[in-house]
């Protein structure tokens, strides 16, 4: 894996975490729940943060933009499942074990696939 497909996985994982917060927030803390327009607020900086993103990840896959596209969906799912199961205590069925299986066979996919 090459240096810039690094940072642009780096960074989606990074604003996947961000955007599980602002999204379920408001099932883990009450002020979140009460301020929606706050949590909303986060999207300015994810936004950014996914542009950054996506210019590596399509740099490092020498311009194309599906891989990108195909990591920033199985990064987001693989983030989904383990936070859902950590914070809220939402056990992993069958179903999503293996979805969360083929999430992360999409990603290994895209980045060892030449």
């Amino acid at each position: 894996m090459n240096s810039s497909v690094a940072i642009g996985l780096l960074l989606y994982f990074v604003t996947h975490i961000i955007i599980w917060f602002q999204v379920n927030g408001q099932f883990v803390w009450p002020w979140a729940k009460a301020n929606p327009w706050l949590m909303s607020a986060l999207g300015l900086p994810i936004s950014y943060i996914l542009i950054i993103a996506t210019k590596y990840i399509v740099a490092g896959f020498d311009g194309l933009l599906w891989p990108g596209r195909l990591v920033g969906f199985g990064s987001g799912m693989i983030v989904m499942a383990i936070l859902t199961w950590c914070i809220l205590g939402e056990g992993i069925s069958t179903k999503t074990l293996v979805s969360l299986a083929l999430a992360t066979t999409l990603v290994f996919i895209q980045i060892l696939w030449k």
